[in-house]
């Protein structure tokens, strides 16, 4: 956990003809991260990402694979924040000693061009886009395209940029999802395409004229066999004024303005997650539309902290997890507070894992707005989650004591109202049940009346048929104390 002795990890080179193991010499911190694990074209050489265990120093450092000696640092990296390398270096495949590095460090996480000394040959970023996929090389190996998230996080675009000038294409234009990929020769894009009310279309396109032929051009599914709720999208601005922020509104089905409605507000609000965007019904699942052909208006909004808006959107919320991301769900809350088909007594908050941490959260820092609240697998203080993930926003309880208390629901169950229901699997490996025990200890000694279920063989989802009966559980909870 989070300021506990951690992993001490090896990197081992294994010649599958001698048998033999040679272990890289990464160095004596032992307590550190080797990520992005990439082999030299010519068989000899390996390169890793050496991450200190406060992740904010990374050294992408060269090795020999015979010896396992170090051979040079290429370069480093540093931040005031976190450094998360994901990605393995991609070789040019005409130019062995040549590779593309995928990084955030001036924003957005775009491509690099270096040379296997180390050396930047060129910046191949493109405005704000953030790169999403890395795609193929074009034939003659000059080009790379890529899938790029625009718009504000709602829609990715097929990109194609030149290595040689750094001159970027944007491929793809209608706003939406695409899922495209270019062929060998450059001249025609396959296009796999979704918006809010476009199911799926696939379509070959030209690329020089921008015709297409369309192949696949689905229906709704749900013609014909259910009553599909109206879905928009709402324009909102971040707590701090600085950022657009899209949530996602389902109406019920046979909406009458003039009426009042119970709310479901469902939110996660974690890193590397989106939950609204611009791809058929708009990221909703089955079962916001299940809740709101019950009669709820089902809300639904990303904050700073999640993905796709760049750098400074998503470490908004370093060192003092939920803070930042309730300040901008606040901006929902008021949108739908401001509405008059909403009844205010009657709403509900539900979400899970990080999401049943911000859902919790609610009911004790912003106790007075949700009547009815479903926390699932919440992490309730970050001092029990496991290294890398709770180290890497948080830090260390020794180096964050305070962010550690202010984030930390077990100081603060005394502030509870209104009806909570906490599901946990009982074999949950990530949220380990520790958590909510603990948490409901503390509401037992503050006197504070909390709801509890356990699905005894689960793990950190409820999975399979099981899935069934977890939401025919969370809707009679909301339809017991919201529906009355």
């Amino acid at each position: 956990m989070t300021g506990q002795k951690s992993e001490e990890v090896t990197l081992i080179v294994y010649n599958s003809v001698t048998g033999q193991k040679v272990t890289l010499q990464t160095g004596d911190h032992s307590e550190q991260y080797l990520t992005s694990v990439t082999w030299d074209p010519s068989g000899k050489f390996i390169y890793v990402g050496v991450l200190n265990r406060g992740q904010n120093d990374l050294k992408f450092n060269k090795y020999n694979a015979e010896t396992g000696a170090l051979v040079k640092t290429l370069f480093e990296e540093t931040a005031t924040t976190w450094v998360e390398p994901e990605n393995p270096l991609t070789f040019l495949p005409n130019t062995a000693d040549q590779f593309l590095y995928q990084s955030d460090k001036d924003g957005y996480n775009q491509l690099y061009l270096y040379n296997t000394e180390g050396k930047l040959i060129r910046k191949l970023g493109f405005k704000d886009i953030v790169l999403e996929n890395l795609l193929d090389f074009s034939a003659d190996g000059n080009k790379i395209s890529y899938i790029g998230v625009t718009n504000n996080g709602m829609d990715r675009q097929l990109f194609e940029v030149d290595l040689k000038s750094g001159k970027t294409v944007q491929l793809t234009n209608e706003s939406g999802i695409h899922q495209a990929s270019l062929s060998g020769d450059g001249k025609y894009i396959y296009d796999q395409y979704s918006d809010l009310k476009t199911p799926n279309m696939i379509q070959i396109k030209e690329v020089k004229s921008g015709k297409g032929t369309v192949l696949v051009k689905a229906d709704n599914p749900f013609s014909g066999k259910i009553n599909n709720p109206k879905i928009e999208f709402v324009q909102l601005t971040s707590a701090d004024g600085k950022y657009p922020l899209t949530g996602r509104i389902i109406y019920p089905n046979d909406f009458d303005p003039a009426k009042k409605y119970p709310v479901m507000y469902y939110l996660y609000g974690g890193s590397h997650s989106q939950l609204v965007s611009n791809k058929w019904l708009g990221g909703a699942g089955y079962f916001d539309l299940y809740m709101a052909q019950q009669g709820y208006i089902v809300f639904t909004m990303d904050n700073r902290g999640t993905n796709y808006r760049g750098r400074d959107f998503y470490t908004a919320t370093h060192r003092n997890l939920g803070q930042n991301e309730m300040a901008d769900q606040l901006k929902g809350i008021e949108f739908l507070k401001s509405k008059s088909f909403v009844d205010q007594q009657r709403m509900g908050i539900f979400g899970w894992s990080f999401g049943g941490f911000m859902t919790t959260s609610f009911m004790l820092h912003h106790n007075d707005i949700f009547k009815a609240a479903v926390a699932g697998g919440p992490v309730i203080d970050w001092k029990f989650y496991e290294v890398m993930y709770g180290e890497r926003y948080m830090d260390t309880p020794q180096e964050n004591p305070e962010g550690y208390k202010l984030t930390s629901l077990l100081n603060k169950a005394d502030q509870l109202k209104g009806r909570l229901l906490i599901i946990h699997g009982a074999q949950d490996p990530v949220v380990v049940q520790q958590n909510s025990m603990e948490f409901l200890e503390a509401c037992i000694k503050a006197g504070k009346q909390v709801d509890y279920f356990l699905y005894p063989t689960h793990e950190h989802n409820v999975m399979g048929k099981d899935r069934i009966h977890m939401y025919e559980k969370i809707a009679d909870y909301f339809n017991q104390h919201l529906k009355k």
